[in-house]
């Protein structure tokens, strides 16, 4: 309102502190303001069009976006899982290596016995024979090599 109408309303209170028909008339007739003023130009089909495209635009955007995190946080679930099976397989692995150097160890103790048995080169003997002692020292066997204090440097076993 322009400060005329403000006015007009302001010395019509103080005149009369009931308002008549007159009054009323008056001041609806005075408070058309003078001025340039903003003018509301109507809206057109197309910019309502426009409205309602950018709008549904905002919502495809914001649901997209919300859809994005929301696979975001399960790729970085399913990542956290595939690394912890990931060690957990790594750990595994080097346990199989060590059951299997074990497992070929025993089987070639397994093979070598069954090539013996086989082959029977370990035979049980036929008869046993029982020898007495005798308390004779002539009887004890002296070795004849002489003790000496060189060492003599061996190639091979």
């Amino acid at each position: 309102m322009s400060t005329r109408v403000l006015n007009r309303t302001k010395s019509l209170k103080s005149k009369n502190s009931s308002y008549s028909s007159e009054v009323i008339n008056n001041r609806v007739l005075d408070s058309i303001s003078d001025g340039a003023l903003y003018q509301q130009k109507p809206v057109t089909v197309r910019e309502m069009v426009t409205r309602k495209i950018n709008k549904t635009l905002c919502c495809c955007l914001l649901f997209t976006i919300l859809v994005t995190f929301i696979s975001y946080y399960i790729a970085m679930n399913y990542e956290a899982k595939l690394n912890k099976l990931d060690s957990e397989i790594v750990r595994i692995n080097s346990e199989n290596l060590d059951l299997q150097a074990d497992l070929d160890r025993y089987k070639s103790f397994n093979n070598v016995d069954d090539r013996v048995g086989k082959f029977n080169l370990l035979q049980k003997a036929n008869k046993v024979i029982e020898v007495t002692a005798m308390n004779n020292d002539e009887a004890i066997i002296t070795s004849n090599k002489p003790i000496s204090n060189e060492f003599r440097w061996a190639i091979g076993y």
